[in-house]
């Protein structure tokens, strides 16, 4: 504005963008990051989409948005996963992403997603869910044990030796899964009709009667139940395992799988006295499935930069979805608001906070 007497002038600050001097508004940098991480549509489809609209956006312009737009919700995915590894008790997974190399372009090694998830759902705790990814470019147990460096609860995992590190005195406790245990008598089962195989998979099924039962209970209830229930089944199974190993060869599937479980079961033992704890890591193996469904459409991660973006945005997203949260909603009104937010109060745009704020009638509906 200029003044009609002295000519002065005043011209208002622009706003806060996402993406300092860049094009793009927040709604359109969440849509672009919710359709390749939530929806897996690739970057370059994505391209093909918006030019059908008559919409010119380069795969290279996408790629970089969605850089810049995650590097600037990072301190979010930190906050969740300190949240994550505020509880006493977690699962953790993690699974196979090719990487494409730098040495040999057309060539991919294999990097993997690492998944650590809090969900006290099941025993109607009132901590809300949440989902925290990392990247790595290799497997080695070096990077659990830094995830989760100081982390003094129980960890639900599978028996990746990479996990061992995690426990141990003034470490975390291990909690087994007995869906892996399971997983090895189904296979014997279908491939040869054991009957050993067979009773064991019928045992392992009375212990998830019992677990439909304590679901959304007391962890109080929970013990109370499992120990009056579901441990005289555990402990049957457990001393029925090892009188069938001497039965039979011990070069066979069956007696691999029977020694798997005898292994795994003590490591197990743990939820039926601890309320907090799950029978297996299904929790967190649902958590990978989005990856698993993500890259047979992209195929590959681009560069390491492109593997932490993708933790950050499926951090971001799933949590938002584990609360029943529209994630490319929460997300747009986030982006709105983070450039000029307080970083000590990163927890006021966490997606319960938005949908709390939302039902008060403080928030639109749809933004």
């Amino acid at each position: 504005m200029v003044c009609t007497c002295c000519e002065a002038f005043a011209q208002a600050p622009l706003p806060s963008r996402p993406i300092e001097r860049g094009r793009p508004r927040p709604g359109l940098l969440a849509h672009v990051l919710v359709g390749k991480y939530c929806d897996h549509l690739p970057l370059d489809r994505q391209s093909k989409i918006f030019a059908r609209e008559k919409v010119d956006l380069h795969r290279s312009t996408l790629t970089d948005w969605v850089g810049r737009s995650t590097a600037l919700l990072e301190p979010l995915a930190d906050h969740i996963g300190k949240l994550v590894r505020a509880g006493p008790a977690l699962f953790a997974d993690d699974t196979p992403i090719k990487l494409q190399s730098k040495l040999k372009p057309k060539k991919t090694q294999t990097a993997r997603l690492w998944s650590y998830v809090r969900d006290e759902r099941p025993r109607n705790g009132t901590a809300p869910p949440c989902a925290w990814y990392q990247f790595s470019t290799d497997r080695k147990g070096e990077h659990p044990v830094n995830h989760l460096s100081g982390y003094t609860g129980t960890v639900h995992a599978d028996g990746f030796a990479g996990f061992n590190g995690l426990f141990g005195d003034d470490k975390a406790g291990e909690q087994a899964c007995m869906v892996h245990v399971r997983r090895k008598f189904v296979e014997e089962a279908e491939r040869t009709d054991a009957a050993i195989a067979k009773h064991a998979i019928k045992l392992i099924a009375e212990l998830y009667v019992v677990e439909k039962e304590v679901r959304g209970k007391a962890p109080e209830e929970r013990v109370a139940l499992r120990q009056e229930k579901a441990k005289p089944i555990f402990d049957e199974l457990e001393v029925w395992l090892q009188a069938q190993l001497s039965k039979i060869s011990g070069k066979t599937k069956l007696a691999e799988a029977i020694r798997y479980a005898l292994n795994r079961m003590p490591k197990a033992r743990a939820y039926l006295s601890d309320g907090r704890l799950e029978l297996d890591n299904n929790i967190c193996e649902r958590s990978i499935r989005p990856i698993a469904l993500g890259r047979k459409n992209y195929l590959f991660m681009g560069s390491v930069g492109g593997g932490k973006a993708a933790a950050i945005a499926y951090t971001l997203i799933e949590t938002a979805k584990m609360n029943d949260v529209n994630p490319e909603t929460w997300l747009t009104w986030v982006l709105e608001r983070l450039p000029d937010h307080k970083i000590n109060r990163i927890d006021e745009l966490m997606p319960w906070e938005w949908e709390r704020t939302r039902h008060l009638g403080n928030l639109p509906e749809v933004l």
